[in-house]
């Protein structure tokens, strides 16, 4: 019998897979009344219909291929962030760019750098590519953002043999966030030979002034890419669109090893008609903030550390308590995300819900609590 976990690359053959958190599928089956589903940052307001209608015309045609450039989306995007097509560079999701920048730009040998506490694909990436992954200790708890990324150690950790570094703005699972102008000057002191790749999964969520996005700053640097989804405030996760803006000879050689037809038509077509949709996002982004708020203004009346956020998830310290709490909750059925693996075994993530959904979750911490 052939051992294929040594015949492996090096780099995979420790790798775990991506952990999604809970089995999904597997509970709603347990539970007559529907699951409150708080754990994956899913946009509980929906796609816009007009995503929907887009999306159902383009299954009239499933079997044809899809556009393998996705040139509609792209020229929309480009039009959207007024840059060029040649810009941008598609996927399915994020997650699959954010692997990919790393088998592409970095290797055995190589080093990747990320913050303490980040989005755990990067050290995925890095792992799966075969490179090092440095890992920058996150601002301490007395930092006006405990557990954010530290842009002064993240630039400490940059050395010679670094190849790419990930940073996520806002981050996830912390919700913490820095500033446009911290970030300028960071990129300003990064090596120019450096790529940096800077994740805003949850921009269009952001509501504080001075988290602006790193868009404006591609002109000025050319080892600068910036990646985005529509999973999130454009609630198409089930579909799975995301994308990247870079210089254009950087996006060229993503280019060539972008999976063929890796947008299916659905996305591609449902992704135009949500980008064009201002109001239905406008709409799920205000009940957001206002969600956002309500609940974390509800979680620390019982006392509880609720995390500054500008996403649509809040992290919340339960203590010793917490495996009990969210075990609890589940039973109830209400889920939330552990993030034990993140090493925030004292913390639990939960999704900002629509009113009902929130409701819900605290009348059953309140059983929970009793």
């Amino acid at each position: 019998m052939i051992d294929f976990g040594q015949r492996a690359l090096p780099g995979v053959r420790g790798l775990r897979a991506y952990d999604p958190g809970h089995d999904l599928v597997a509970l709603r089956r347990q539970f007559e009344q529907p699951l409150v589903e708080l754990g994956s940052n899913e946009n509980p307001y929906g796609a816009s219909p007009r995503a929907v209608q887009a999306a159902g015309a383009a299954l009239e045609r499933m079997h044809v291929y899809p556009d393998p450039r996705g040139g509609d989306l792209k020229r929309a995007l480009a039009w959207h962030h007024r840059v060029e097509s040649a810009s941008i560079v598609l996927g399915n999701g994020s997650h699959e760019l954010l692997m990919q920048f790393a088998q592409v730009f970095a290797g055995p040998g190589d080093e990747v750098v990320a913050s303490q506490f980040g989005f755990a694909v990067y050290a995925l990436a890095a792992q799966a590519a075969g490179a090092a992954l440095m890992v920058a200790p996150a601002h301490s708890s007395g930092h006006a953002m405990p557990r954010g990324h530290d842009l002064e150690a993240l630039l400490a950790a940059v050395g010679p043999k670094t190849r790419l570094v990930f940073l996520a703005n806002p981050n996830n699972p912390t919700g913490t966030w820095f500033s446009h102008d911290s970030f300028a000057a960071f990129m300003a002191r990064v090596p120019e030979d450096v790529i940096v790749v800077i994740d805003e999964a949850y921009a269009e969520f952001v509501d504080a002034p001075e988290c602006a996005s790193a868009l404006s700053l591609l002109p000025e640097y050319p080892n600068l890419v910036v990646t985005r989804t529509f999973s999130k405030a454009y609630a198409l996760a089930g579909v799975r669109v995301g994308y990247a803006i870079a210089h254009p000879d950087c996006i060229a050689v993503m280019e060539r090893v972008r999976e063929s037809f890796n947008v299916n038509a659905p996305g591609l077509a449902a992704a135009e008609a949500a980008l064009g949709d201002v109001e239905h996002l406008q709409a799920a982004v205000d009940g957001n903030r206002v969600q956002r708020e309500a609940l974390a203004s509800a979680l620390r009346v019982w006392g509880l550390v609720v995390a500054p956020s500008q996403t649509n998830f809040l992290l919340v310290e339960f203590g010793p308590e917490t495996d009990r709490v969210e075990a609890a909750l589940r039973q109830r059925g209400i889920v939330v995300r552990p993030v034990g693996g993140y090493g925030l075994g004292d913390c639990l993530r939960i999704t900002v819900g629509t009113a009902e959904e929130n409701a819900r979750l605290l009348v059953a911490l309140g059983a929970v609590f009793a």
